[in-house]
Protein backbone atom coordinates (compact mmCIF):
# COMPACT_ATOMS: atom_id res chain seq x y z
CA UNK A 1 0.00 0.00 0.00
CA UNK A 2 2.43 2.14 1.14
CA UNK A 3 4.06 1.32 -2.62
CA UNK A 4 1.28 2.28 -4.28
CA UNK A 5 0.81 5.39 -2.54
CA UNK A 6 4.77 6.66 -3.12
CA UNK A 7 4.30 5.60 -6.83
CA UNK A 8 1.17 7.85 -7.12
CA UNK A 9 2.58 10.46 -5.64
CA UNK A 10 5.23 10.23 -8.25
CA UNK A 11 3.37 10.34 -11.09
CA UNK A 12 0.98 13.02 -9.78
CA UNK A 13 3.91 15.52 -9.90
CA UNK A 14 5.50 14.04 -13.69
CA UNK A 15 5.14 17.54 -15.61
CA UNK A 16 3.71 15.17 -18.23
CA UNK A 17 1.06 14.24 -16.20
CA UNK A 18 0.30 17.50 -14.63
CA UNK A 19 0.18 18.73 -18.22
CA UNK A 20 -2.58 16.47 -19.25
CA UNK A 21 -4.60 16.63 -15.95
CA UNK A 22 -4.18 20.60 -16.12
CA UNK A 23 -5.25 20.65 -19.29
CA UNK A 24 -8.17 18.78 -18.98
CA UNK A 25 -9.40 20.94 -16.28
CA UNK A 26 -8.54 24.23 -18.40
CA UNK A 27 -10.68 22.95 -21.14
CA UNK A 28 -13.69 22.24 -18.73
CA UNK A 29 -13.64 25.19 -17.38
CA UNK A 30 -13.15 27.41 -20.69
CA UNK A 31 -16.39 25.33 -21.97
CA UNK A 32 -18.06 26.11 -18.66
CA UNK A 33 -18.25 30.10 -19.90
CA UNK A 34 -20.59 29.52 -23.35
CA UNK A 35 -22.20 26.44 -21.06
CA UNK A 36 -23.65 29.23 -18.44
CA UNK A 37 -24.93 31.67 -21.02
CA UNK A 38 -26.47 29.50 -23.40
CA UNK A 39 -28.13 27.97 -20.03
CA UNK A 40 -29.77 31.68 -19.27
CA UNK A 41 -31.11 31.31 -22.67
CA UNK A 42 -32.38 27.96 -22.70
CA UNK A 43 -34.15 28.93 -19.10
CA UNK A 44 -35.23 32.13 -19.85
CA UNK A 45 -32.91 33.97 -16.91
CA UNK A 46 -32.67 37.71 -17.60
CA UNK A 47 -29.62 39.30 -16.82
CA UNK A 48 -31.40 41.23 -14.12
CA UNK A 49 -32.53 37.97 -12.28
CA UNK A 50 -30.44 37.23 -9.79
CA UNK A 51 -32.85 35.20 -7.89
CA UNK A 52 -32.93 32.52 -11.01
CA UNK A 53 -29.29 33.05 -11.27
CA UNK A 54 -28.30 31.59 -8.21
CA UNK A 55 -30.74 28.95 -8.01
CA UNK A 56 -28.91 27.79 -11.74
CA UNK A 57 -25.85 27.70 -10.20
CA UNK A 58 -26.82 26.07 -7.22
CA UNK A 59 -28.59 22.95 -8.78
CA UNK A 60 -24.88 22.83 -11.26
CA UNK A 61 -23.09 22.74 -7.81
CA UNK A 62 -25.52 20.36 -6.21
CA UNK A 63 -25.36 18.02 -8.91
CA UNK A 64 -21.47 18.26 -8.97
CA UNK A 65 -20.87 17.44 -5.41
CA UNK A 66 -23.79 14.35 -5.63
CA UNK A 67 -21.35 13.65 -9.01
CA UNK A 68 -17.59 13.22 -6.87
CA UNK A 69 -19.31 11.51 -4.05
CA UNK A 70 -20.47 8.90 -5.73
CA UNK A 71 -18.25 8.10 -7.86
CA UNK A 72 -15.71 7.77 -5.15
CA UNK A 73 -18.31 5.89 -3.33
CA UNK A 74 -18.44 3.56 -6.09
CA UNK A 75 -14.76 3.52 -6.20
CA UNK A 76 -14.10 2.83 -2.68
CA UNK A 77 -17.42 0.51 -2.70
CA UNK A 78 -19.06 2.21 0.29
CA UNK A 79 -20.75 5.34 0.69
CA UNK A 80 -18.07 8.00 1.85
CA UNK A 81 -19.12 10.52 4.45
CA UNK A 82 -17.35 13.78 5.57
CA UNK A 83 -14.39 12.59 8.36
CA UNK A 84 -14.65 13.25 11.30
CA UNK A 85 -13.25 17.27 11.91
CA UNK A 86 -13.74 18.24 8.82
CA UNK A 87 -16.91 20.58 8.78
CA UNK A 88 -14.68 23.70 9.19
CA UNK A 89 -12.94 22.81 5.76
CA UNK A 90 -15.91 21.92 4.74
CA UNK A 91 -17.61 25.23 5.11
CA UNK A 92 -14.36 27.36 4.38
CA UNK A 93 -14.19 25.93 0.76
CA UNK A 94 -18.08 25.97 0.56
CA UNK A 95 -18.18 29.43 1.26
CA UNK A 96 -15.27 30.79 -1.07
CA UNK A 97 -14.78 28.22 -3.57
CA UNK A 98 -18.72 27.97 -4.43
CA UNK A 99 -21.02 30.73 -2.94
CA UNK A 100 -18.81 33.74 -2.98
CA UNK A 101 -16.64 33.00 -6.29
CA UNK A 102 -19.81 31.45 -8.15
CA UNK A 103 -22.55 34.68 -6.80
CA UNK A 104 -20.14 37.04 -8.44
CA UNK A 105 -19.15 35.19 -11.39
CA UNK A 106 -22.61 34.20 -12.53
CA UNK A 107 -23.99 37.71 -11.62
CA UNK A 108 -21.03 38.75 -13.58
CA UNK A 109 -21.08 36.71 -16.53
CA UNK A 110 -25.06 37.93 -16.51
CA UNK A 111 -24.29 41.29 -17.56
CA UNK A 112 -20.43 40.58 -19.39
CA UNK A 113 -19.86 39.15 -23.06
CA UNK A 114 -18.25 35.73 -23.50
CA UNK A 115 -15.18 36.62 -24.58
CA UNK A 116 -14.23 39.03 -22.06
CA UNK A 117 -15.46 36.83 -19.14
CA UNK A 118 -12.75 33.94 -20.28
CA UNK A 119 -9.94 36.80 -20.73
CA UNK A 120 -10.54 37.98 -16.82
CA UNK A 121 -11.19 34.10 -15.98
CA UNK A 122 -7.53 34.45 -16.81
CA UNK A 123 -6.04 36.41 -13.43
CA UNK A 124 -7.01 33.94 -11.51
CA UNK A 125 -3.63 32.49 -11.73
CA UNK A 126 -1.98 35.71 -10.59
CA UNK A 127 -4.36 36.36 -7.86
CA UNK A 128 -3.37 32.63 -7.08
CA UNK A 129 0.18 33.10 -6.30
CA UNK A 130 0.19 36.53 -4.84
CA UNK A 131 -2.48 34.53 -2.51
CA UNK A 132 0.24 31.38 -1.85
CA UNK A 133 3.14 34.00 -1.73
CA UNK A 134 1.58 36.99 0.22
CA UNK A 135 -0.98 35.65 2.38
CA UNK A 136 -0.58 31.67 2.78
CA UNK A 137 3.08 32.05 2.35
CA UNK A 138 3.36 28.79 0.30
CA UNK A 139 6.53 30.55 -1.55
CA UNK A 140 8.55 33.30 -2.30
CA UNK A 141 7.00 36.06 -4.39
CA UNK A 142 9.97 37.16 -6.55
CA UNK A 143 11.11 39.57 -9.12
CA UNK A 144 9.62 37.86 -11.80
CA UNK A 145 6.37 36.90 -10.38
CA UNK A 146 5.32 40.88 -9.97
CA UNK A 147 6.13 41.84 -13.30
CA UNK A 148 4.03 38.69 -14.90
CA UNK A 149 1.76 40.06 -12.43
CA UNK A 150 1.76 43.20 -14.06
CA UNK A 151 1.41 41.92 -17.77
CA UNK A 152 -1.33 40.10 -16.70
CA UNK A 153 -2.79 43.15 -15.31
CA UNK A 154 -2.03 45.35 -18.63
CA UNK A 155 -3.98 42.61 -20.70
CA UNK A 156 -7.26 42.98 -18.63
CA UNK A 157 -7.29 46.78 -18.19
CA UNK A 158 -6.47 46.36 -22.62
CA UNK A 159 -9.83 43.86 -22.92
CA UNK A 160 -11.74 46.53 -20.84
CA UNK A 161 -10.41 49.61 -22.53
CA UNK A 162 -11.38 48.27 -25.61
CA UNK A 163 -15.24 48.44 -24.56
CA UNK A 164 -17.22 47.79 -27.14
CA UNK A 165 -14.70 48.45 -30.05
CA UNK A 166 -14.70 44.86 -31.51
CA UNK A 167 -17.78 43.48 -33.60
CA UNK A 168 -20.86 42.30 -31.10
CA UNK A 169 -18.89 44.20 -28.19
CA UNK A 170 -20.95 45.11 -25.44
CA UNK A 171 -19.26 47.94 -23.35
CA UNK A 172 -17.74 46.91 -19.64
CA UNK A 173 -19.31 47.42 -16.54
CA UNK A 174 -18.45 46.61 -12.65
CA UNK A 175 -21.61 44.53 -12.38
CA UNK A 176 -20.39 42.68 -15.17
CA UNK A 177 -16.81 42.21 -15.42
CA UNK A 178 -16.04 43.41 -12.36
CA UNK A 179 -17.92 40.89 -10.79
CA UNK A 180 -15.83 38.72 -13.10
CA UNK A 181 -12.74 39.44 -11.73
CA UNK A 182 -14.19 39.28 -8.06
CA UNK A 183 -14.62 36.17 -8.04
CA UNK A 184 -10.95 34.97 -9.63
CA UNK A 185 -10.47 37.04 -5.87
CA UNK A 186 -12.42 34.30 -3.98
CA UNK A 187 -11.08 31.20 -6.51
CA UNK A 188 -7.24 32.22 -5.76
CA UNK A 189 -8.18 31.95 -1.61
CA UNK A 190 -10.08 28.73 -2.01
CA UNK A 191 -6.94 27.01 -4.44
CA UNK A 192 -4.95 28.39 -1.25
CA UNK A 193 -7.43 26.72 0.83
CA UNK A 194 -7.91 23.48 -0.57
CA UNK A 195 -3.69 22.97 -0.43
CA UNK A 196 -3.84 23.65 3.80
CA UNK A 197 -6.61 21.17 4.31
CA UNK A 198 -5.34 18.62 2.16
CA UNK A 199 -2.88 17.36 4.33
CA UNK A 200 -5.41 16.14 6.96
CA UNK A 201 -8.64 14.96 4.65
CA UNK A 202 -8.98 13.55 1.34
CA UNK A 203 -9.42 16.06 -1.45
CA UNK A 204 -12.03 14.27 -3.45
CA UNK A 205 -13.91 14.00 -0.51
CA UNK A 206 -13.58 18.34 0.66
CA UNK A 207 -14.74 18.75 -3.10
CA UNK A 208 -17.86 16.95 -3.07
CA UNK A 209 -19.33 17.76 -0.01
CA UNK A 210 -18.30 21.61 -0.11
CA UNK A 211 -20.17 21.52 -3.64
CA UNK A 212 -23.04 20.14 -1.82
CA UNK A 213 -23.44 22.80 0.63
CA UNK A 214 -22.53 25.22 -1.47
CA UNK A 215 -24.61 24.56 -3.89
CA UNK A 216 -27.31 24.13 -1.49
CA UNK A 217 -26.87 27.66 -0.08
CA UNK A 218 -27.61 29.39 -3.36
CA UNK A 219 -30.78 27.00 -4.34
CA UNK A 220 -31.86 28.18 -1.09
CA UNK A 221 -31.13 31.90 -1.60
CA UNK A 222 -32.13 31.81 -4.85
CA UNK A 223 -36.03 30.01 -4.09
CA UNK A 224 -36.70 32.77 -1.20
CA UNK A 225 -35.58 35.33 -3.32
CA UNK A 226 -38.49 33.92 -6.07
CA UNK A 227 -35.65 32.24 -8.77
CA UNK A 228 -37.23 29.98 -10.91
CA UNK A 229 -35.44 27.69 -13.88
CA UNK A 230 -38.25 28.61 -16.69
CA UNK A 231 -38.27 28.67 -20.56
CA UNK A 232 -38.06 26.14 -23.27
CA UNK A 233 -35.37 23.83 -21.48
CA UNK A 234 -36.41 20.75 -21.85
CA UNK A 235 -34.09 17.92 -22.68
CA UNK A 236 -31.09 20.31 -23.95
CA UNK A 237 -31.43 22.16 -20.53
CA UNK A 238 -31.07 19.45 -18.66
CA UNK A 239 -28.28 17.87 -20.67
CA UNK A 240 -26.72 21.07 -20.53
CA UNK A 241 -26.78 21.51 -16.42
CA UNK A 242 -25.82 17.43 -16.56
CA UNK A 243 -22.47 18.59 -18.03
CA UNK A 244 -22.20 21.41 -16.23
CA UNK A 245 -22.00 19.53 -13.32
CA UNK A 246 -20.16 16.82 -14.51
CA UNK A 247 -17.14 19.45 -15.85
CA UNK A 248 -17.49 20.93 -12.05
CA UNK A 249 -16.49 17.60 -10.28
CA UNK A 250 -14.00 16.89 -12.87
CA UNK A 251 -11.77 19.75 -13.26
CA UNK A 252 -12.31 20.85 -9.63
CA UNK A 253 -11.32 17.71 -8.19
CA UNK A 254 -8.39 16.83 -10.56
CA UNK A 255 -7.24 20.13 -9.70
CA UNK A 256 -7.23 19.97 -5.75
CA UNK A 257 -5.46 16.79 -6.42
CA UNK A 258 -2.67 18.36 -8.35
CA UNK A 259 -2.35 21.34 -6.08
CA UNK A 260 -1.88 18.85 -3.12
CA UNK A 261 1.13 17.03 -4.68
CA UNK A 262 2.50 19.66 -6.32
CA UNK A 263 3.64 23.80 -5.98
CA UNK A 264 1.06 26.33 -6.69
CA UNK A 265 2.67 28.32 -9.21
CA UNK A 266 3.57 24.59 -10.90
CA UNK A 267 0.21 23.70 -11.51
CA UNK A 268 -1.07 27.34 -12.09
CA UNK A 269 1.33 27.78 -14.88
CA UNK A 270 -1.34 25.99 -16.99
CA UNK A 271 -3.88 28.24 -16.19
CA UNK A 272 -2.88 29.90 -19.47
CA UNK A 273 -5.08 27.66 -21.34
CA UNK A 274 -8.33 28.38 -19.39
CA UNK A 275 -8.61 31.75 -21.08
CA UNK A 276 -7.93 30.65 -24.53
CA UNK A 277 -10.21 27.78 -24.40
CA UNK A 278 -12.80 30.03 -23.23
CA UNK A 279 -11.99 33.05 -25.71
CA UNK A 280 -11.91 30.26 -28.93
CA UNK A 281 -15.28 28.26 -27.37
CA UNK A 282 -17.30 31.65 -26.76
CA UNK A 283 -16.17 32.44 -30.35
CA UNK A 284 -17.80 29.48 -31.60
CA UNK A 285 -20.43 28.73 -29.52
CA UNK A 286 -21.83 32.01 -28.44
CA UNK A 287 -20.95 33.97 -32.29
CA UNK A 288 -18.32 36.14 -30.55
CA UNK A 289 -15.75 35.93 -33.34
CA UNK A 290 -15.87 39.88 -33.89
CA UNK A 291 -14.85 40.06 -29.61
CA UNK A 292 -12.42 36.72 -30.19
CA UNK A 293 -10.52 38.01 -33.08
CA UNK A 294 -9.98 41.93 -32.96
CA UNK A 295 -6.80 43.06 -32.28
CA UNK A 296 -7.40 44.96 -28.92
CA UNK A 297 -8.94 40.93 -27.25
CA UNK A 298 -5.83 38.80 -29.18
CA UNK A 299 -3.51 41.39 -27.41
CA UNK A 300 -5.12 41.34 -24.09
CA UNK A 301 -5.08 37.47 -24.14
CA UNK A 302 -1.58 37.16 -25.54
CA UNK A 303 -0.36 40.18 -22.45
CA UNK A 304 -2.21 36.99 -20.21
CA UNK A 305 -0.54 34.43 -21.53
CA UNK A 306 2.96 35.79 -21.36
CA UNK A 307 2.14 37.57 -17.79
CA UNK A 308 1.63 33.87 -16.47
CA UNK A 309 4.84 32.48 -18.58
CA UNK A 310 6.87 34.62 -16.99
CA UNK A 311 5.58 34.45 -13.41
CA UNK A 312 6.07 30.51 -13.73
CA UNK A 313 9.11 29.95 -15.76
CA UNK A 314 11.86 28.66 -14.20
CA UNK A 315 14.97 31.02 -13.05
Amino acid sequence: MEMEERKKKIDLTDIRVVLLLAGICCFLWGSATPAIKIGYRLFGIDGADTASILLFAGSRFLLAGLLVILYHSITKRHWIWPPKGSGRAIGHLALTQTVLQYVFFYVGLSHASGVHGAIITGTNVFFSILCASLIFRYEKLELRKIVGCVLGFLGIVLVNLAGSGGQGGMGISFLGEGFVLLAQLFYALSGSLVKRYAKDFDVVTLSGYQFMAGGMVLMLIGVACGGTLSGSAGFLGGALLMYMGFLSAVAYTLWGVLLKHNPVSRVTIFGFMNPMFGVLLSALLLGESGQALNLHTLAALLLVCLGIYVVNREK
